[in-house]
């Protein structure tokens, strides 16, 4: 610097001085020009350079917080608290391959029935509620037809023909073998005992079908239940007319109840009776109940293009179950012992799964104040990192992690509120000093 003021002072001075000679004031004007340029191109160029470095460590220290960004975030004790975050570990969990099905609790053609009368008739009593249990045979309501009434004079009748017609037939026959009558009125006697017994039996057929007794005389017509079950929908109104073929009651047998699934084409081949399922009532709770395959269609069910698969119900699990529930079920592939983490644990951004751990002993950071501000105590900050995992198989609540990077032993991970940790980090962070 001495030498740069010396050059200055001698450049002003043969600046303004007054010269001798014209080839002596040339020279000396030549000399200091240059000087003169170079003093001031000199602190220009060292402030750009200094200009310069500080612009590109200020972009390295710019970019290395945006990363730290992307990746890490800090929760207060206060906000920690108030989020509900939880951590845990990384289990080593026995996860089902699964393949995924919908379908609906149904009942065999056996265990399910449309009460009608084979009578039409005035409903005369109806003696059960919907929703009561009834054994086979109990009767659900009565019907009155007057027609019922000369089924029994009928049958009746019949069976008093076949009496005498049986004595006059053993008093012909005894006359025919002695040759005393002829053997055609004997003949006609047999035919005429033989019709009675059909129109007969044919009448009694008919009572035993409507449930009525064949002794006595009555209108009334019991409708009975066909098995053991409970009622279900009830069609009839007491004084109504009851017609032949219409649906009066429902009754079904819940104790075999079972589930039709329907499976994609694409998953039949790893399909076979015995498998094992899971399966939750959509609309109701999330308790979880097994069953079994018994059974696979062997033709497409509908234009869906999907194949139904039966599968049993343990009956104690089935009793509160009514047809026609609709199911999610996961039916069980293959079994395996993985490392797991609670499904809430993984979080998407992106094409990519993350998982965030606690940071121990986090060096909390030191914040600058303005000249004069008040120094404010700030809360202690608790910090989390995102770390990459490929998610397998989920199964009954968790999922099968694979870490892109080897994590610490006994790491606290994130397992409740790991969504809200990802928004924070999307948003920069979840507050600012």
């Amino acid at each position: 610097m001495k030498n740069i003021s010396k050059s200055l002072t001698v450049d002003l001075t043969a600046k303004f001085a007054i010269p001798i000679a014209i080839g002596t004031q040339s020279t000396q004007s030549l000399i200091s020009l240059r000087a003169l340029r170079f003093v001031i191109l000199l602190p220009i160029a060292i402030g750009i350079a200094v200009t310069f470095q500080s612009c590109a460590e200020k972009k390295t220290e710019e970019t290395h917080e945006e990363e730290k960004s992307t990746t890490e975030v800090a929760l207060t004790v206060s906000q920690y608290k108030t989020v509900g975050i939880e951590t845990g570990i990384v289990e080593d969990r026995n996860l089902n391959k699964i393949i995924k099905a919908n379908g609906y609790t149904t009942v065999p053609p056996q265990n399910s029935a449309e009460v009608s009368t084979l009578i039409g008739g005035t409903i005369k009593d109806i003696y059960v509620l919907e929703g009561t249990f009834v054994n086979k045979g109990k009767v659900l309501a009565t019907i009155q037809n007057l027609e019922v009434i000369e089924m029994q004079e009928d049958y009746q009748s019949a069976i008093a023909n076949v009496e005498y017609l049986q004595l006059e037939y053993n008093r012909q026959k005894t006359l025919s073998e002695e040759n005393v009558n002829p053997r055609k009125t004997f003949q006609e006697v047999k035919a005429k005992l033989a019709a009675e017994r059909a129109r007969a039996q044919a009448a009694k057929n008919k009572l035993d079908a409507l449930h009525v007794s064949t002794k006595g005389t009555t209108s009334v017509v019991p409708i009975v239940s066909p098995i053991n079950g409970y009622v279900g929908k009830i069609n009839i109104a007491k004084g109504a007319f009851a017609n032949t073929g219409v649906s009066l009651f429902e009754v079904v047998d819940n104790s075999q109840m079972h589930l039709d699934l329907n499976v994609y084409e694409k998953d039949l081949g790893s399909i076979s009776v015995g498998q094992v399922i899971d399966f939750v009532l959509t609309n109701q709770s999330n308790k979880s109940i097994k069953g079994k395959i018994f059974g696979i269609n062997k033709s497409f069910s509908n234009e869906s293009k999907t194949v139904a698969v039966h599968a049993k119900i343990d009956p104690i699990d089935a009793k509160d179950l009514i047809p026609g529930m609709y199911v999610s079920a996961n039916i069980n592939i293959t079994n395996a012992t993985v490392p797991a983490l609670p499904k809430d644990a993984v979080v998407r951004n992106a094409d990519k799964y993350f998982v965030f751990i606690q940071e121990e002993n986090h060096a909390e950071e030191k914040h600058e104040h303005v000249a004069g501000e008040k120094e404010e105590a700030h809360e202690e900050e608790i910090h989390f990192k995102t770390i990459e995992v490929i998610p397998g198989t989920t199964d009954l609540g968790f999922t099968e992690v694979k870490f892109i990077n080897e994590i610490p032993a006994n790491a606290k991970i994130v397992t409740k509120g790991a969504f809200y940790l990802l928004s924070a980090m999307k948003g920069g962070g979840s507050h600012e000093h």
